[in-house]
């Protein structure tokens, strides 16, 4: 039988104890970490959230609270009651390790069954089995550190927000469907059958509402959900970080996220930031990078050699430059030994499965080895090598296609290449992006999209090409990234009625898509709008990256898993018929 704490109440927490605290009675709780039975000892490692403490049992001091720490198990649930002493021999590995709890009074509060995977730090067990029993992954010590640690971001995040004369207000979470790139989550109305609620992608719309009404800086830590394929830095449902500020420009708002970053970097992690942070315009990131979220931790740049190949005898790169294209590059220092014939047929193999037609190269031991060597003089091999700045022991990588293939593939390589190389150093680089092109060319539909939502207010001096070339019209819109990641996005908002409407004829919406979409925030515009801008920062991202893990999973405390599901609880689930009637719906059967 399990029982009951009476007369036993929690003084300490378990790795709170100290060498200072020897002699003092204490009781502490948690789960039982590890017995050793050592005949005439035992010993019983506790753990709670905090980390362990050793608990001491001599037979010949109480033998019935011997005897019930005989008859404990890994996971037990224990109270402890004793005094606190000095060990005679001390662990080193843990903070407590210098001291222990001799027992003089113990309950077991909940028995345990043998766990299904063993409760420690580092584990071998595969991912789907500690997600089916995430309550008990929960236990271990590194998961429980990375949500603690979300818990204090977002503690320090408000504390600097309100600080800064930021007022935290809700939005709704059923909200009416509105475009924001992503497909919604639908939620049907019992009361108004046939119509449906959407799940916040973010709180766009009301925010910018919020500052029409006059509460000028807005923070909220906002629950968003998308409806869209996962990856290991995206979840379907997830925290952000939501801000909109008014009478403000772009160079204030990111002036205050740096502080953010620069405070919680110092209070989470101890490290002192350096701001402002780098800038670079999304052409620079595209053309250098291959990527809108550039790792600038290391170089390896992009480098065009387009005008060094287009008259040569290679097809392949003459092609590419007469359809508009271009033939770009990337060096590998010193990666010669690493990258043999053998792994780059691996890497010709992935850029092809990312788009790519193919992968041509240089690998550089004794001598410069060109894929593509009997098409070419050596005159016109010793210009790319110059250029490239390529040396004995290098290898070039080199992509022609279309210019928006040739850097995205390019770009993904480059990271592929430098984990392999592992000459990325474990440090911390901000970097913004800035002046995005507010449309992108659709090639299936012909059309121009918007980049970004259509609240988004274009530069000044780009207006006038906003009817004539799309191509030409640039954003207010900014992104802050940290090592290849992007953390947050944001931008200004347009708040002039006519412009706004100039916006949606510019995307091809008709007054009546307008009307249905968006009609209440453009009458609400008729009222008097600030000027106002703000950004959503990804807190489960920054988490990410400040654990140091790779995954949203492991900072979430129920994630789903690739295909949107929960292990653990097995949803989505089925809805019985008459759930279904009462809402009005049918399911259409799978075929």
């Amino acid at each position: 039988m399990a029982e009951f704490m009476t007369g036993l109440k929690r003084t300490d927490y378990c790795s709170d104890l100290r060498i200072g605290d020897v002699g003092r009675e204490v009781t502490v709780c948690g789960w039982v970490q590890r017995c050793r039975d050592l005949g005439q000892l035992i010993f019983i490692d506790l753990r709670d959230r905090t980390g362990i403490v050793q608990l001491a049992f001599n037979d010949k001091t109480d033998k019935e609270i011997f005897d019930k720490a005989f008859a404990c198990r890994s996971e037990y649930v224990l109270a402890a009651k004793g005094i606190v002493c000095e060990r005679s021999s001390k662990n080193k590995d843990i903070p407590t390790g210098d001291i222990e709890v001799m027992v003089t009074d113990l309950r077991v509060l909940s028995k345990a069954q043998t766990p299904p995977f063993e409760i420690v730090d580092e584990t071998s067990t595969n991912e789907e089995l500690r997600l089916k029993y995430r309550y008990l992954d929960l236990r271990r010590r590194p998961i429980q550190n990375n949500i603690i640690m979300r818990s204090k971001i977002a503690k320090v995040a408000r504390d600097y927000f309100y600080e800064n004369g930021f007022i935290e207000i809700e939005t709704p979470m059923m909200i009416k469907s509105t475009p924001e790139g992503a497909r919604d989550y639908l939620v049907p109305s019992r009361i108004h059958k046939g119509k449906f609620y959407a799940l916040p992608q973010s709180p766009q719309i009301y925010k910018q509402l919020l500052m029409v009404s006059g509460f000028d800086r807005y923070i909220q830590l906002a629950r968003c959900f998308r409806d869209e394929d996962l990856r290991a830095d995206r979840q379907p449902e997830f925290t952000q970080i939501d801000m909109e500020l008014s009478f403000v420009d772009m160079d204030e708002i990111m002036e205050i996220n740096e502080g953010l970053f620069k405070r919680l970097f110092k209070e989470v992690l101890g490290k002192e930031l350096v701001t402002p942070f780098e800038k670079m315009t999304y052409n620079d990131a595209m053309e250098n990078y291959g990527s809108d979220k550039p790792d600038i931790r290391f170089d390896m740049k992009i480098q065009n050699i387009s005008d060094l190949v287009k008259d040569c005898g290679f097809s392949v790169f003459t092609s590419a430059v007469e359809n508009g294209g271009s033939v770009r590059a990337i060096v590998a220092k010193n990666a010669a030994s690493v990258y043999t014939r053998k792994e780059i047929d691996k890497l010709t193999d992935y850029v092809k499965g990312i788009g790519a037609k193919g992968l041509a190269y240089v690998r550089w031991v004794d001598e410069p080895n060109a894929s593509f060597k009997k098409f070419m003089t050596e005159e016109e091999l010793s210009a790319i090598y110059e250029r490239l700045g390529a040396e004995k022991g290098d290898v070039i990588f080199i992509v022609a296609d279309k210019n928006s293939t040739v850097l995205t593939t390019l770009g993904a390589l480059r990271l592929k290449v430098a984990k392999v190389l592992d000459i990325i150093p474990d440090e911390f680089k901000f970097l913004w992006i800035v002046d995005f092109p507010f449309f992108e060319y659709d090639e299936e539909s012909g059309e121009w999209l918007a980049m970004h939502h259509p609240f988004t207010m274009p530069k000044e001096e780009c207006l006038k090409y906003l009817d004539t070339d799309p191509s030409k019209v640039i954003a207010k819109a900014y992104d802050l990234t940290l090592n290849g990641t992007e953390l947050s996005s944001g931008s200004m908002r347009i708040t002039d009625y006519e412009l706004q409407q100039r916006m949606f004829k510019a995307l091809k919406l008709t007054d009546e898509e307008i009307e249905a979409k968006f009609g209440f925030l453009v009458e609400a515009y008729k009222y008097g709008a600030p000027p106002h801008g703000g950004m959503g920062i990804g807190l489960d991202r920054v988490t990410m990256l400040m654990c140091g893990t790779d995954s949203l999973r492991d900072v979430t405390a129920f994630p789903k898993v690739q295909n949107a599901s929960e292990l653990m609880s097995a949803c989505p689930s089925v809805v019985d018929d008459e759930s279904l009637d009462v809402l009005g719906i049918s399911v259409k059967p799978q075929e």
